[in-house]
Formats: structure tokens, C-alpha cells, sequence
């Protein structure tokens, strides 16, 4: 077997604007070790993969300055480390950054979103071919060798009969297998996964637990950043648990960590069945007649018969790829049904332009937080959901800086409220959205995966949020993970089959 990178980091720090995002990192990574990287929202686990994958650089200095000169001049002996406080090897061998990055890939949320928001709709063989020479587009042919390669890894990953899709087009789960199909043609080292498995329902989580352990056998190494027991990829010995940028654990893994995740995430939760609720006498608010929905020309839903009264409160739940993203789009009024369907919205007769009804729904999506890389403030895109718009128009008036500064100090956010999107941890940003639809005035919450992202405690937080909510709105979730639904929740509408199934009412206990 030929040899594999080993990293190692030395007291590194990582400042963006006035804050020190990682303080004093050591941390050494050896061939065949697969780590898990826990820590809350904001503890700089993005970062630290970053660091790693030699796309961030550390910041010269670091908030202790004195002691990281006191520290260099104690290495450990044979450890000639790099300046930045950097170190590859091969074997015995010094590396360079270059070759270092040419054996890491680095995976995450943001590369995914990245594909949304420039509109790239490379079919999957194309996709997963970028991956041989590391770029977004496909800039080169591909020679035969390469060709085989890339074959060989769509079928690893159980992705050749989807080769010729486009990518755009590909249901959740099999965005993330595909993504992962692109990393894996270049034989890594090291996978560097950043909340890989968030969004993915049980199927999709097994399936790539099978193709990493396939890696194992072949040498390869990973570390995953995790939330929950169940982000932790099969087969991981190791875990590092940052707090506020600091290393605060470094250890072997056991049992008994994972079970602490699975009891901070409350995992334990599930979507149990609740009695059955009398049929209610309160006002529709929406009405779906005979509604087939397409998406792309594929069929997504038929035969839909739905209605929504004030009170009701409904967990959308189903498989990856069963359609509860486009459900929620099709209510938000993102899409249409086909000829022949009808949707009836109270208080907005036919002919109303769809936008009047937008500002009285909140809606959040993984796909909202892809466009968020405008070049507005914080405070500003929490303001722009009282206008149903990406960023605001015209400048905040006094009104929506209030609203925006009362949800951002709630969610914790106040001290990033100048800050850009793109500067935001991905569960920062996924606080700050939700931020933006709690800012208008909803009749109606519609929430695709909200806490996807969001650490144990922020979790637990938005929760008891919602069920606050739950006094005043109707809420709508789309979820995978019955622990994050909040409590009262009414019905249940289980995607299956390109069909809707209603159920009786549904809570997490």
C-alpha cells in the first residue's frame, strides 16, 4: 500500500474580522484514523477543516502571541514544522501544502449550495469527473483512463444509472452521494466532511456508511463534524470537541460519547402516534384539489387532495427524494400544480399576484440559504423577510431594523449582525435565516429541515420557539429526525409513492 499523508497542526489560530475563531489548535492526524469533530454552532469546526484542507490559513500571531513564540522554540524534535504551524508528511517524508491538498477533499453543505446558487447543472458524470483535476466545471476532456474511473466510482457510490441526470435535478440524498462519488475519484487521503449527513434520512446515511467503509479497506481517512450520534460515520475511532476555538477534548472514542450526543440531540424522540383529533370547524386557510405536481418533467406528487385549517400544525415527513421540499415550494407558491389542479388560498382570490401571499408565509430551505450569498449585512437579511425578498431593496426603514435587532439578539446573532452571510458558520446562517422568517408577520411558518445544522442546545432553543409560535400561526415542518419537531404538533402527511398519505395527529415525545 502506498504511503498516506499524516497532518499535523501547532498552536495554530484562525482571526476573521475582531474575532479569534480558532486559539491555539495542536492536533497531529495519522494515516487510517477516522475522527469525529464535535463542538457547538460557532465553535470553529468549519474552520478547523478548512485549515486542514490548506483553504483557510492561519492567522500569524494568534491571541498569544508570546507563548506561540515560546512554543516554537519547543517543537517536538523531528517535527519540521512549517512556519504556519503547519506540518504534512509522507512516511518520514516532509510534503509540501501543494501535494498535502492534492490528498485531501474537502466536502460540505456549502459546495452543494454553491451548485444551486450559480445555476451549474453538470449531468453526474460530468460532476463527478471535476473531481480528477479539483475544479467546479468540467475544463478538460476526459481521457479513457479517466473515464473508467469515473464509471467505477458511480457504480461505488450506486450512482450509475442516475449518471446522465442532471445534477441539479437529483433528489437531496443523491446530491450529497454524488458530491461525495466527485471527492472519491481522486483517491484521498483524507475526507474532510462538514456535516455530511445533515438533511439525509436513514437510507442514504447507511448507504454512505457503506462507501466509506469501503475506503477503509483501501487506506483512507476521514474526520466528520457531527451533531448527533447518528452524523457519526461507521467505523470512526476518534473525536475532537472544540469550544469557542479551543480544543477542549481529544480522545478515543467510546460508546458512551456517542450516547451523550444521542441524549443532547434527543434522539431518543419519536414520531409517535397521538389520539385521534376531533375534525375541526375552523377556517380553511389553504385547499389543494387534484393536484399533480411535476418538477423538471418528472412526476413528484399525484392525485393530491389536502387542506389546511388555522390551529393545524403538520409534520411532513418521508424518504429522500419523496418530495416534501417541493410540497412546501408548491404551497409557498414557488411552484404550480400541472393543468387541471387547483390551489385555494383564503383571502387571496385568483388573479392575486403571488407575492402578496408570500409576505404572510415564512418559509425556510437549504436552497434559501444557497442565495444568501449577497452582499448584505446580517441585520439586513433578517429585515428582508418582511418583504419576502433575497436582501432588501430599498433600505431598511427604522421599523425593519427593530424587527431584525429583536430576532437577531433572540437567536444570539447580535454580535454577527454586521457581518456578511458567507462569513457565517452553516448553523449561523441557518439561525439567521430562520431569523429572517420569524421578522414578518406569518400567518404561516413553513420549515424545510429548520434545524438541520444547529447544535444540541440551539436546537432546544428553536424548539421551545416554535411551540410559542404554535399559539398565534400555523406551522408546517418537513422533517427526517422526529426530534426536531416541536411538541403539539397535530397531523402527519407521509410522501411515499408520489403520493400523500394524511395521518392522525403527530407529536415528538
Amino acid at each position: 500500500m502506498t504511503e498516506r499523508l499524516a497532518m499535523l497542526l501547532h498552536a495554530v489560530s484562525v482571526r476573521r474580522g475582531d474575532k479569534w475563531v480558532l486559539r491555539d489548535v495542536s492536533w497531529t492526524l495519522r494515516p487510517g484514523e477516522r475522527w469525529a469533530l464535535v463542538g457547538d454552532n460557532g465553535a470553529g469546526k468549519t474552520q478547523l477543516l478548512k485549515l486542514l484542507s490548506g483553504d483557510v490559513w492561519p492567522t500569524p500571531g494568534g491571541p498569544h502571541s508570546r507563548r506561540n513564540a515560546r512554543l516554537r522554540h519547543e517543537r517536538p524534535s523531528g517535527a519540521a514544522l512549517k512556519s504556519d504551524g503547519r506540518h504534512y508528511r509522507l512516511g518520514r517524508q516532509p510534503v509540501d501544502l501543494i501535494e498535502a491538498k492534492r490528498r485531501v477533499a474537502y466536502v460540505g453543505a456549502e459546495l452543494q449550495d454553491k451548485y444551486a446558487r450559480y445555476g451549474w447543472n453538470l449531468r453526474v458524470r460530468e460532476l463527478v469527473a471535476t473531481g480528477l483535476h479539483r475544479t467546479d466545471l468540467l475544463l478538460l476532456p476526459v481521457t479513457p483512463p479517466q473515464a473508467k474511473r469515473v464509471t467505477a466510482t458511480l457504480r461505488l457510490c450506486g450512482l450509475s444509472r442516475h449518471a446522465a441526470r442532471e445534477f441539479l435535478s437529483l433528489s437531496y440524498g443523491q446530491k450529497r452521494l454524488a458530491l461525495l462519488a466527485r471527492a472519491l475519484v481522486q483517491d484521498p487521503d483524507w475526507l474532510l466532511l462538514d456535516e455530511f449527513y445533515n438533511g439525509l434520512d436513514a437510507d442514504y446515511r447507511q448507504r454512505i456508511d457503506e462507501v466509506l467503509c469501503a475506503g477503509v479497506r483501501r487506506g483512507q481517512s476521514w474526520v466528520a463534524t457531527a451533531h448527533r450520534a447518528g452524523d457519526v460515520p461507521r467505523g470512526t475511532r476518534c473525536m475532537l470537541e472544540l469550544a469557542e476555538g479551543r480544543v477542549h477534548v481529544i480522545k478515543r472514542i467510546h460508546p458512551s460519547d456517542l450516547a451523550r450526543l444521542t441524549d443532547r440531540a434527543g434522539e431518543s424522540q419519536k414520531l409517535a402516534r397521538a389520539g385521534k383529533v376531533a375534525a375541526s370547524s375552523a377556517p380553511v386557510l389553504l385547499r389543494l384539489s387534484r393536484v399533480n405536481l411535476y418538477v423538471d418533467y418528472r412526476p413528484v406528487l399525484r392525485d393530491l387532495d389536502w387542506q389546511l385549517r388555522r390551529g393545524e400544525h403538520w409534520a411532513i415527513y418521508g424518504a429522500n427524494g419523496a418530495g416534501k421540499s417541493s410540497f412546501l415550494k408548491l404551497l409557498y407558491g414557488d411552484l404550480s400544480p400541472s393543468l387541471g389542479g387547483r390551489i385555494e388560498r383564503a383571502g387571496f382570490p385568483r388573479g392575486t399576484p403571488i407575492a402578496e401571499w408570500k409576505r404572510y408565509i415564512g418559509y425556510v430551505s437549504p436552497e434559501l440559504q444557497s442565495d444568501y450569498a449577497v452582499n448584505v449585512s446580517v441585520l439586513d437579511v433578517v429585515a428582508s423577510g418582511r418583504y419576502a425578498s433575497i436582501g432588501l431593496v430599498d433600505e431598511a426603514t427604522a421599523g425593519d431594523r427593530r424587527a431584525a435587532t429583536y430576532w437577531l439578539r433572540f437567536f444570539g446573532l447580535l454580535s454577527v449582525a454586521k457581518r456578511r452571510p458567507r462569513e457565517l458558520s452553516y448553523g449561523q446562517l441557518r439561525r439567521a435565516l430562520i431569523a429572517r422568517a420569524m421578522a414578518a408577520d406569518a400567518r404561516i411558518l413553513l420549515l424545510d429541515e429548520p434545524l438541520t445544522g444547529l447544535d444540541p442546545a440551539q436546537r432546544a432553543i428553536m424548539k421551545r420557539l416554535l411551540e410559542r409560535l404554535m399559539k398565534r400561526l400555523t406551522l408546517i415542518v418537513a422533517v427526517h429526525h422526529a426530534e426536531d419537531l416541536p411538541r403539539g404538533m397535530t397531523h402527519g402527511l407521509r410522501l411515499h409513492n408520489r403520493r400523500a398519505h394524511p395521518s392522525d395527529s403527530y407529536s415528538a415525545t
